[in-house]
């Protein structure tokens, strides 16, 4: 496992991460792109564990996610960077904003989800599931 280090745009909150295979997972659902107000966020997984805020504190909020269940979301409170997002029904895995990662720019693309909701000029970059990962 490698440990990389992410700060949000404003630089007020400061965290660590430790993942196994460093790859964007590009995600095209519709909540993302009315996050990111781009065509989809870049994103890992995680270990609920692996991620230590070393800076700030964040915020909170939650949704509920195309499963029904509850999605909670964890951002810096100031700039309103999403660092991490936790789906409760992927047990102890986090999502982790790839692009706000020291050394993200380098990582390749390893998948895609929720592909049904590309944007129709996208072209498809990775191995696409319609909704998540099964």
């Amino acid at each position: 496992m490698t440990t990389y280090n992410g700060h949000c745009h404003c630089g007020q909150t400061e965290w660590t991460v430790k993942l196994d295979d460093p790859g964007h997972i590009l995600c095209h659902c519709d909540a993302c792109k009315m996050l990111s107000g781009g065509e989809c966020t870049l994103n890992t997984l995680a270990g609920k564990n692996d991620i230590k805020i070393t800076k700030g504190k964040l915020g909170t909020y939650d949704y509920q996610g195309d499963s029904g269940n509850p999605v909670h979301c964890y951002y810096c409170p100031n700039c309103t960077s999403h660092v991490y997002h936790h789906q409760t029904v992927m047990g102890d895995k986090i999502v982790i904003r790839t692009a706000l990662l020291e050394g993200g720019k380098k990582f390749k693309i390893a998948a895609e989800i929720f592909g049904k909701d590309r944007l129709g000029w996208q072209p498809e970059l990775a191995k696409t599931f319609p909704g998540p990962p099964e």
